[in-house]
């Protein structure tokens, strides 16, 4: 529900037989807090593992700091033999971004990452993909070109001193090329047919490189230069093959997909559809590769819900429902995307323990003797509540007979309610932890005057914080009257009441932590803080009180 930002760490290791070394790297990595280590993958024949983490942004790099440091400690270069191209102990270590967070924010941590590996470790660092310092140095294998056996003379060369370090050449621990580059999708597409050339036939249908170009006796056309001729396939940034799964018993389009803001999963899906419909051939279901970022499957879940001509806005759960029952990702094996989606593997449910519970727990928690849950966190589920209603509305709305022409107003309000829902939910827990907060300052120790100053500086930080959820409650309740408000004018009449109902709990909502903010504001000694707060929530009060009063009139006009 939340939106932290989150990035993927991929580092390949120059070590591939050895697994206690492989897992003294690995359990650096796992030292961090803030990151998931979700993939160790060593080859013998290449003597290299690709590893796989993910995390908060500067967890992730301090992370792969320890993890290139500990390499650099126990991989030597000058002894190193392997099948694939290397250059040194950590031979790349790309950053992805995966939710929440830009390229170019992933390229200015790859950037930190590579200023302290090379000023600390004495290791030549290099900057590549969207982190490249110059053009020439975008393409790892230009990079690479004369591997570890020729960096010590290619360090010499102007042209190649490196981004960070110094370009002394470091024979243990070599060189390192560090980036920032796209997300790659291995995904995998099945065909009715057991021909390996008639899927083949698919994959240059749809592979960005095509396939080269014949004449009538089936000889390549050549270009001015004497090169084949290549006709583009239709997926920009896809690499394709088509092959024969014997455990399956099935051909495949097998796929990598470089960049999925080129050619997003569900495009890659339709063009293998279309292909093999018009050769004769019909797709069956497909198979995903390792894991995903959440958005991957959420847009596939619109994109087929909008050529349904159905509303996008409800959760992210049944989204990711429709793309997996429409991509047939559980036609070979049980697809849990619990396990398969990023963000969900990252998910921390003892942080969101309240949202975790039934509504028959929650209610009994709350009931409690324990002080929280408590108000803050009741009026934050009550405007929850309050939008959700309005977003049912939409959707009804978007379902309505002959409003068909309408379809795209109703659903884009719908995605609204949820993104308004969906923080507030997240609002719930939150009170509780700024709650918890100051109830850990009161109890830090205060006999000297260094923890006096400790725990005055924990109780300020706690109260600004126990103060600002409920203003935030206040500010998206306050924010989703304006759409149902919208919701009780346009919306289908027949759920009118609905959208009453939801002004009567957003405006609960507002009222409810209005109280929090009062209460937490009360004997604070930051006093313009306090006026500044005071004066905000009074403010959004009045308008709540003036919206939900309009509301309630539009619905009792409806109801009559």
């Amino acid at each position: 529900m939340n939106n932290h930002p989150i990035i993927e760490c991929v580092p390949n290791f120059s070590e591939g037989r050895d697994l206690s070394i492989i897992r003294q790297i690995t359990d650096e990595i796992e030292k961090i807090d803030g990151v998931r280590l979700l993939d160790v993958d060593p080859g013998k024949a290449t003597h290299r593992t690709v590893v796989t983490f993910v995390g908060h942004p500067k967890a992730v790099i301090e992370a792969a700091y320890q993890a290139i440091k500990k390499a650099a400690e126990l991989i030597d270069m000058s002894k190193h033999s392997g099948e694939h191209p290397r250059m040194g102990a950590t031979d790349v270590c790309p950053l992805i971004p995966i939710s929440g967070i830009s390229m170019e924010e992933t390229a200015a941590y790859a950037h930190e990452l590579g200023k302290r590996v090379g000023e600390t470790l004495d290791i030549p660092i290099f900057m590549y993909e969207s982190a490249a310092t110059k053009p020439e140095r975008q393409n790892l294998a230009t990079i690479r070109a004369g591997e570890y056996e020729g960096m010590a003379t290619k360090l010499k060369d102007p042209k190649w001193y490196p981004d960070y370090g110094t370009n002394t050449f470091n024979e243990k621990a070599g060189a390192t090329v560090i980036g920032a580059r796209d997300f790659l999708v291995a995904y995998n597409v099945n065909l009715n047919t057991t021909s390996v050339r008639r899927a083949n036939s698919v994959a240059f249908d749809v592979r960005e490189n095509g396939r080269i170009q014949t004449d009538a006796k089936g000889k390549n056309v050549l270009d001015a230069q004497g090169e084949p001729v290549r006709i583009p396939g239709t997926c920009k940034s896809v690499k394709a093959i088509g092959w024969y799964i014997e455990e399956y018993g099935i051909a495949q389009i097998s796929m990598n997909l470089t960049n999925i803001n080129d050619t997003p999963l569900h495009i890659a899906f339709d063009a293998c559809c279309n292909s093999a419909q018009s050769r004769g051939l019909r797709v069956t279901g497909s198979e995903l590769v390792g894991l995903v970022p959440k958005s991957v499957l959420i847009d596939a879940g619109k994109h087929f819900l909008r050529q349904q001509k159905r509303s996008v806005g409800i959760s992210e759960r049944e989204l990711i429902h429709i793309a997996v029952r429409t991509l047939g990702l559980d036609e070979l094996s049980p697809f849990d995307p619990s396990k398969k989606v990023i963000e969900y593997l990252m998910e921390d449910k003892a942080a969101h323990p309240l949202v975790q519970k039934t509504l028959t727990d929650f209610a009994n928690e709350t009931a409690s003797e324990s002080p929280a849950p408590g108000g803050g966190s009741i009026s934050a589920y009550v405007g929850a509540l309050g939008v959700s209603l309005g977003t049912m509305v939409a959707n009804l709305s978007a379902h309505k007979v002959g409003w068909d022409d309408q379809i795209a107003y109703f659903s884009e309000k719908a995605e609204e309610g949820q993104k308004l829902k969906d923080t507030l939910i997240d609002l719930v827990d939150a009170d509780t932890h700024a709650f918890n907060k100051i109830m850990d300052a009161i109890k830090m120790p205060k006999t000297t005057d260094e923890e006096k100053a400790a725990r005055k500086a924990a109780m300020h930080a706690a109260t600004i914080g126990a103060i600002e959820v409920p203003l935030q409650v206040m500010k998206v309740s306050l924010e989703s009257m304006t759409m149902l408000k919208e919701m009780s004018i346009k919306g289908n009449p027949n759920s009118v009441s609905d959208a009453g109902v939801g002004a009567l709990c957003a405006r609960t909502a507002v009222e409810g932590a209005a109280l929090n903010v009062r209460i937490n504001c009360s004997g604070f000694d930051d006093k313009a803080y306090v006026a500044d707060a005071l004066a905000q929530a009074e403010s959004m009060l009045q308008e709540a009180r003036k919206q939900e009063q309009e509301i309630l009139a539009v619905v009792e006009q409806v109801i009559g």
